[in-house]
C-alpha cells in the first residue's frame, strides 16, 4: 500500500475540500478562482525576474563578479550526481 501525503494531507482530506469549495463557489466559479491564482502567481515570477534581473545588472556595473552562483551550482549539481551513482537506486519511504 502506498502512502502519499502532500502537506501532511491524506487524498480523502483533499477530496473533502474539494466539495467544500465546489459547493461554496459552484463548479462555474472555480475556473475563474483559478485563472486568477495563475495570474496573480505569474505576476509574483515576474516581479522576482525582474528584481534578479537589476540586482545582477547592478553587481555588472559595480564590477562584482556574477558567475560565482553559476560556478557554485555547477558544483552542487556535480556532488548531487557523485551521491546518486554513490547511493545507487536506494529508495527511502518517509
Amino acid at each position: 500500500m502506498i502512502n502519499t501525503f502532500f502537506l501532511f494531507i491524506s487524498g480523502q482530506e483533499i477530496f473533502i475540500i474539494m466539495i467544500i469549495v465546489v459547493m461554496l463557489f459552484g463548479a462555474d466559479k472555480i475556473p475563474e478562482i483559478a485563472r486568477g491564482l495563475g495570474k496573480g502567481i505569474r505576476q509574483v515570477k515576474d516581479a522576482t525576474n525582474d528584481i534578479k534581473k537589476e540586482i545582477n545588472e547592478s553587481a555588472k556595473k559595480q564590477g562584482l563578479d556574477t558567475n560565482l552562483t553559476k560556478d557554485l551550482n555547477k558544483e552542487i549539481n556535480d556532488v548531487k550526481k557523485d551521491i546518486d551513482d554513490f547511493t545507487g537506486p536506494i529508495k527511502r519511504n518517509m
